[in-house]
This record gives structure tokens, C-alpha cells and sequence, in this order.
């Protein structure tokens, strides 16, 4: 029998303070009634990358991806019961401040808190959410996940969701002032009723990904 090659997307968002994927339900056998990564089979005349735009279009209707690059590639024989299925995975990301009209039968799934999930997609899940946690290290890929504008308080939520360890805003905003990856807007946002001084608005210099320091690590506080 010959393989199929299916193109795959792990879709993150930060939604109310967490790390989620957009997941859609399966209808039909095999793992009917688990949560799945949307994708498809690639068509016979197109190429993966058009082929996850097509899909992600068609199934879930998201259209609002500002970052897309290729994650990985899954070959294990068993992986589908039914025929030996390739898979090529991609990694998307969508900004915080869109909130894509999905169907009915899709929805958004804490990374950390993933519910029955086909396959072996709760693997490429994590691989997704690892590939972005090391590029918030040395890129500007949080543009992906911020809105055009915003403060360092919302900004550090974004890494902190994204990254998994807290993070202060102080020194997120000297970091990435130093790498150059964000510049003051001169807007501010309002004080509330507590007073206190404006919040300036910033906004990354650059809207796509760019390497800024190759041997950079965000890690968790207390280490090395």
C-alpha cells in the first residue's frame, strides 16, 4: 500500500493568560470522538506549506496566522492503524488580541491540560510549544503573539504564558531594548482610577521573525 502524506498544524495562542492549541474533534473512526490537530492530506498539486494554509483556511477558518514555519516531520509506521501515513507539522501562531471564528467542532485546549488527543498529536503538541519557547529566547517571534501595540505588564503575560516561568516585565523590557527588538511607541495608556503614572506603549520593531542574539536563553528564575 502506498503512504500518504498528511500536512499538520499546531495553531498556539495566548487566550486569558494561557498557552492554548487549536484542536478539532474527529467525527469518524479511526479515534472518533478525540481532539486532533487540524490538517490533511496534501493535494496532488500543492506543496505542504500551501497545503496547511488551505486547510487551516478551509476546516477551522483561521486566517489571522502572523507567524507559519515548518516544525517536523513524523514517519513511525504505526502511527496511523488504518495505512502508513506521513506527517509534516507546522507551527503557527496567531496574536493575542484576534479571536478567530472557529466551527463547532473546534476549540482552543490549554497546552498544559490537553484533552484525549488522536495519535500521536499530544507528541507534536509539545514539540510545537518547545520550538516556540526556544525561539522567544533568541528571536523576535513574540511579535506573533503580542498585538501591534501594548504595554511591558501585557507583553511579560505573553512571554510568561508562552514560557512557562515568570518573567518581570523590568528586565524583559531592558532585554529586548538591548537586542532591539521592540521600540516605544510614545503613547501611553491612561492611569485607572488607583493614579499612578501612564503605561507607555511599545511595539516590536520588526513584524516578522528575525534572529537578535544567537546565544541567548530565557530561563526560569534561579537558574543559571
Amino acid at each position: 500500500m502506498l503512504s500518504a502524506h498528511e500536512a499538520l498544524a499546531v495553531v498556539l495562542q495566548i487566550r486569558a493568560g494561557e498557552l492554548c492549541v487549536l484542536l478539532w474533534r474527529r467525527a469518524l473512526p479511526p479515534c472518533e470522538g478525540e481532539w486532533a490537530l487540524p490538517g490533511g492530506r496534501l493535494g496532488t498539486e500543492e506543496d505542504l506549506g500551501a497545503s496547511i494554509r488551505r486547510q487551516l483556511a478551509q476546516k477551522v477558518d483561521v486566517r489571522d496566522l502572523s507567524h507559519l514555519e515548518q516544525l517536523e516531520t513524523r514517519s513511525e509506521p504505526g502511527r496511523d492503524p488504518q495505512r502508513r501515513t506521513l506527517a509534516t507539522a507546522y507551527l503557527g501562531l496567531v496574536p493575542a488580541h484576534i479571536d478567530p471564528v472557529v466551527p463547532d467542532d473546534t476549540g482552543w485546549h490549554p497546552t498544559v491540560d490537553l484533552p484525549a488527543i488522536a495519535f500521536d498529536h499530544a507528541s507534536i503538541v509539545r514539540s510545537g510549544r518547545r520550538r516556540l519557547r526556544s525561539k522567544l529566547s533568541y528571536t523576535n517571534v513574540g511579535f506573533a503573539l503580542a498585538p501591534p501595540e501594548f504595554t511591558m505588564s501585557e507583553l511579560s503575560g505573553y512571554y510568561r504564558a508562552a514560557l512557562g516561568h515568570d518573567v518581570a516585565a523590568t528586565n524583559l523590557r531592558r532585554v529586548l531594548l538591548r537586542r532591539g527588538q521592540i521600540e516605544e511607541t510614545g503613547h501611553s495608556v491612561p492611569s485607572g482610577r488607583s493614579g499612578g503614572r501612564p503605561a507607555a506603549l511599545f511595539r516590536f520593531r520588526a513584524r516578522e521573525m528575525e534572529v537578535t542574539d544567537a546565544f541567548a536563553v530565557l530561563r526560569p528564575p534561579g537558574q543559571a
